[in-house]
C-alpha cells in the first residue's frame, strides 16, 4: 500500500482552509505514470506530488487529469513536509526546471517563472462580492482565474480558481501558479485571499522569478 501524507498548503493565519495536497514521499513506490495518474484521480485533490529523487528534489506533480510542469501549492507543501521532517530542500525540480526554496518563520516560499505555467485566464472583477457571487464553475472553457481589489493600496486581493477540466475540481481552493500570473501581470507583492479561507503571499524578484508563500499544515484525519 503507498503511504500518502494529505497536508493542507497555504492556510489562513489561524491555520484554517488551505487547500489539500497528496505527498508521496517515495516515488517508487508508483513508478509508472499510468499508475500516479490512477492515484492523484482516485485522491481527488487538485494536485498530488511524488518525491522521485529525495536528494536532487526531483518530483512529479498530477492533477485528477493531467501531468503539470509547475504549481506552487505541490512544491510549497513538499518543502514543508520535508523541513518537518529535518530534511530542509534549498531545490525543488519539477519538469519545468529549478525552484529555490526559502523558509521564514511559518512561512514556506518556492520561486517560479511565469513561462513555466499553463495557460490560464486572469479575470478581474469590479468588488470582492462579484468574485463571491460566481457559480463554481462558471460558464466557460479553459482555467479562469477571477479576482478583485480588496485593499488596492495595501495589495490585498480576493480571487477564486476554476480550473474547468471537467475532473471533478470545480473551485480549486488555492493556486500557487494562478497567483504567480497575477503577480506578474500587476507588477507587485500580493497577499491573496483566495477559496473559502486560504491565503497566499508572493513577491516578485529581480531576476525575473516570483516567490509563492504561505503557511502548511497536516490535514486532520
Amino acid at each position: 500500500m503507498t503511504d500518502i501524507d494529505v497536508l493542507r498548503v497555504f492556510c489562513g493565519p489561524d491555520g484554517g482552509a488551505g487547500n489539500p495536497l497528496g505527498v508521496v514521499l517515495d516515488g517508487a513506490a508508483v513508478p509508472d505514470p499510468a499508475g500516479r495518474a490512477a492515484l492523484a484521480a482516485a485522491l481527488g485533490f487538485s494536485e498530488t506530488v511524488f518525491l522521485d529523487d529525495a536528494e536532487r528534489g526531483t518530483v512529479d506533480i498530477h492533477t485528477p487529469s493531467c501531468r503539470l510542469p509547475f504549481a506552487g501549492h505541490p512544491l510549497v507543501g513538499l518543502a514543508w513536509l520535508l523541513r518537518s521532517l529535518g530534511r530542509p530542500p534549498r531545490t525543488l525540480r519539477p519538469p519545468a526546471g529549478a525552484v529555490r526554496v526559502d523558509f521564514d518563520g511559518d512561512l514556506t516560499w518556492v520561486r517560479g517563472r511565469a513561462a513555466w505555467v499553463p495557460a490560464r485566464t486572469t479575470r478581474r472583477h469590479a468588488s470582492p462580492a462579484e468574485v463571491d457571487a460566481l457559480p463554481a464553475p462558471p460558464p466557460g472553457e479553459d482555467w479562469l482565474y477571477a479576482w478583485a481589489w480588496q485593499d488596492e493600496a495595501a495589495g490585498v486581493v480576493r480571487a477564486r480558481g476554476f480550473p474547468r477540466r471537467g475532473d471533478g475540481v470545480a473551485e480549486d481552493e488555492a493556486t500557487g501558479a494562478a497567483a504567480l500570473l497575477l503577480t506578474r501581470e500587476l507588477g507587485r507583492p500580493l497577499d491573496i485571499r483566495q477559496g473559502a479561507g486560504s491565503r497566499i503571499l508572493t513577491r516578485p524578484h529581480p531576476d525575473g522569478t516570483i516567490a509563492v508563500g504561505g503557511r502548511v499544515s497536516r490535514q486532520a484525519p
